[in-house]
């Protein structure tokens, strides 16, 4: 049974969803200190926040059953995303749920902003009636700016142009072909952008490269009289600076949804007349908190019970239909990691190329090459590793993790191979799928063979010389150890030349076989390598 803790509240139509769910229960810990919070997480699969609860690095370090947050929300500013992905912990958000809301109230903020509504209206409670003190301007042929053109950046400029404004758009990975699909003139210099802007807009995720994009300097580059909107996240806009250029005079004025602090610790921005601002109200709508909820929950059940994974935040996001396709090939590209862990034990790793042909290069490449990462780092490290934070130990390491791809293949459909330096030596070995499940050892060093990769492995080089077969047979059954399979690789088909073969056993050869195997004069080495029974699978890959 999967768990779930939830903290900050869900709604009901989502907790539907994760209570119908076979397999799932929920945990419901409302206004959880730090250290409780720590404790709780102890215990569960999996968790669902909102804006309320932090996640950071003091309470996500030493999770070991935790193996997926779910922001109910788009933000992710309270998760710390390097230490979750340092422990292996996948996060993911739910950016479609708010989209239509989030859009809506950036457009009432920006009317509203235009139209003095707000303290027209706290005039008129006050019994007042000062039409010219209010007197606004409109939109419609106005230029808006639009920095960030993701859901809620496109939703914005689509409502905009029904309005007959003219839409700039800053968006680094948006191209123009698709910019133009949507009536807006794309920039990729914010500094050119902020030049031409009567209202600017931000929709950005808060990022090291986002906080504070716009500043005293780009605020002083807009036109004289530009109007501010910030439906997004707190310190995208610098609020200081923000306040000091409204106070100035040079922009008109703000509308303002979200803050560096929530609530506001420094009143200066929020008291001054011309900023109109809202209690991050962009996603409180009934039909946003409901859509969001259900996406949550879907999101979570779909991780924890069909391994899909969906709008990830640390990982390439991975289909449930997909991974099912993928299943074999990551059997595959894992036990090669696995094994290549094993043949190198004891030397530094330096680097790791792995190459896909035929069949395997049309696959989801980039998830195979971290789940090859998974199996040959997990069994050498203490820290746990999995596919979310395998790319990144390695790289912390100071280990090249490389990958290519090409659809040529001459002797089998598909071919996953693996090139590993050490301080000592170079090793490789390559794999196949035949049919549609059986994933084989086909090339060991320079040598090709047929093996399984599954069990107990017992590899030996040698010289094949006449006898050495039985030699090993007799000695392994002396000691109570049935081969279940055997293969033979020799280098260009040479009868007593430098061979390498490969032995399934049924169960692990004591070091004393060992030892009377290795003192035979034609055995030049022997390893054993364990990897996983037949079609089997570990927990995190659905096993």
């Amino acid at each position: 049974m999967k768990s779930v803790l939830i903290t900050d509240g869900l709604h009901e139509t989502g907790m539907n969803i994760l209570n119908r769910s076979d397999g799932i229960e929920t945990v419901v810990k409302p206004d959880l200190t730090p250290d409780q919070l720590k404790q709780a997480l102890q215990n569960v699969d999996g968790i669902i926040v909102r804006s309320k609860s932090r996640l950071g690095g003091e309470i996500l370090d030493g999770q070991q059953r935790l193996k997926v947050i779910v922001r109910a929300g788009v933000g992710v500013d309270n998760i710390d995303l390097e230490a979750a992905t340092r422990v292996g912990i996948l996060v993911m958000n739910t950016p479609t749920g708010n989209t239509t809301s989030t859009a809506e109230h950036t457009i009432a903020m920006m009317l509203a902003l235009s139209r003095n509504i707000g303290p027209a209206a706290a005039s008129m409670r006050a019994g007042k009636w000062d039409r010219r003190v209010f007197q606004g301007t409109q939109v419609s042929g106005k230029t808006l700016a639009v920095i960030g053109l993701g859901r809620i950046g496109i939703c914005v400029a689509q409502r905009a142009s029904a309005l007959e404004m003219e839409v700039l758009g800053y968006d680094p990975f948006m191209s123009e072909e698709r910019a133009r699909e949507y009536g807006i003139k794309l920039h990729r210099n914010v500094d050119e952008i902020v030049r031409r802007a009567d209202y600017l807009t931000v929709h950005t995720p808060l990022t090291d490269e986002t906080h504070g994009i716009i500043n005293a300097e780009r605020l002083a580059a807009m036109p004289k009289g530009a109007r501010i909107i910030n439906c997004a996240r707190g310190g995208i806009i610098d609020e200081a600076d923000l306040a000091d250029a409204i106070e100035s005079g040079h922009i008109a004025g703000a509308a303002i949804d979200v803050f560096t602090k929530e609530p506001p610790l420094d009143r200066r921005l929020v008291e001054l007349p011309q900023v109109l601002s809202t209690p991050h109200l962009g996603a409180s709508t009934d039909e946003a908190q409901e859509m969001v909820a259900v996406e949550a929950a879907e999101i979570m059940a779909g991780f924890l019970l069909e391994n899909e994974i969906r709008y990830a935040i640390n990982m390439a996001p991975v289909s449930g239909a997909e991974m099912e396709d993928l299943r074999h090939y990551m059997g595959l590209s894992y036990r090669l990691g696995l094994l290549s862990s094993q043949m190198i034990r004891g030397q530094a790793l330096q680097s790791a190329d792995i190459d896909f042909r035929g069949e395997a290069a049309e696959k989801n490449t980039r998830l195979l090459k971290s789940i090859f990462t998974t199996g040959l780092l997990e069994g050498a490290l203490d820290a746990g590793v999995n596919l979310v934070n395998a790319s990144s130990v390695a790289q912390e390491r100071g280990i090249s993790i490389t990958e290519s791809a090409s659809g040529d293949c001459e002797n089998f459909a598909s071919l996953i191979s693996v090139q590993l330096k050490t301080d000592q030596k170079e090793f490789s070995a390559s794999g196949t799928i035949f049919g549609n499940q059986f994933q084989r050892l086909v090339r060991l060093g320079r040598y090709p063979l047929e093996a399984f990769l599954d069990g107990i492995l017992l590899i030996y080089r040698h010289h094949d010389m006449p006898g050495l077969i039985g030699f090993i047979g007799t000695t392994l059954g002396q000691h109570n150890v049935n081969i279940a399979n055997m293969t033979l690789g020799r280098q260009n088909n040479d009868a007593g030349g430098d061979s390498v073969a490969v032995l399934n056993l049924d169960s692990e050869p004591s070091q004393e076989a060992l030892d009377e195997i290795l003192q035979h004069a034609e055995v030049t080495g022997v390893e054993i390598v364990r990897l996983p029974a037949a079609d089997a699978f570990p927990a995190w890959l659905g096993g």
